[in-house]
């Protein structure tokens, strides 16, 4: 898209009024600019997740591999705003509200969640293959899991609507127009959880989840471009997340 804009440009740059080259000389750039931005981050988690998860389970290698994923997911967005777009660093605030809306569709998605496992969870997940996989990774412990738990709702939801719908929606904004936007993003933050996914699940379940996964994040991006702040859509993926624990720690310590 970029290139036939730059065509343009170079091309009939005297047909553009006054003050308009410029504006189209920056549009392009943005557009690079945002293009290079997607091809640094999207890939990382991906990779970081097949290191640790599918390539080096378990060992010092893969443990380092998708550490060293994650600082490089995090940490690009703030090198990138501040040294790249030259932008002032921002906790996101508020301003528009949208907490109401997180609540409600975090609810809404952790009922359809709960619905979809009480009617097919039997078929869809063999529950001994995923305690013995998560017994492995010492999540057996109700010590450990509560940790975990607490980070993921707490600590990941967080760094997730950060990197996802702060930085990629805003990205994928410069390229596309907002509906295709959202559905980039959504796809963007599905790939790497199907990575992961497929070490505990079969396909059938993969291919569920990861559909969730996409529309969980289609709904996240809306609510970012309406409300131009994370913390409205981190309140309902918080929800979901302590909703997925719950199922979690059914599996784990019910009755089996």
């Amino acid at each position: 898209m970029w290139c036939a804009t730059q065509s343009f440009d170079s091309q009939n740059r005297w047909l553009l009024p006054f003050g308009m080259e410029n504006f189209s000389d920056a549009k392009t750039s943005n557009r690079k600019r945002a293009i290079i931005a997607l091809i640094l981050l999207v890939p990382a988690s991906s990779l970081g997740a097949w290191f640790g998860m599918v390539v080096f389970p378990h060992s010092l290698a893969g443990v380092v591999l998708f550490g060293a994923s994650k600082v490089w997911l995090f940490a690009l967005p703030v090198v990138w705003l501040k040294f790249v777009d030259r932008e002032p660093l921002s906790l996101s605030p508020p301003r528009h509200g949208g907490f109401l809306t997180g609540i409600l569709t975090g609810l809404v998605i952790s009922a359809l969640i709960l619905a979809t496992y009480w009617f097919f969870g039997s078929v869809l997940f063999d529950k001994k293959f995923l305690v013995d996989r998560l017994t492995a990774i010492r999540l057996g412990s109700r010590v450990v899991f509560v940790g975990a738990a607490l980070y993921w709702i707490l600590v990941n939801s967080v760094l997730e609507e950060y990197v996802w719908r702060w930085f990629c929606v805003r990205q994928c904004e410069q390229l596309l127009s907002k509906r295709l936007a959202v559905v980039c993003s959504a796809l963007f933050f599905t790939l790497h959880h199907i990575v992961a996914m497929s070490v505990y699940f079969g396909a059938a379940a993969v291919s569920v989840c990861a559909l969730g996964v996409f529309v969980g994040g289609a709904i996240w991006s809306m609510m970012y471009i309406q409300y131009r702040s994370v913390w409205p859509g981190y309140v309902s993926h918080a929800i979901v997340d302590l909703c997925i624990f719950g199922i979690g720690a059914s599996i784990m310590f019910g009755t089996r």
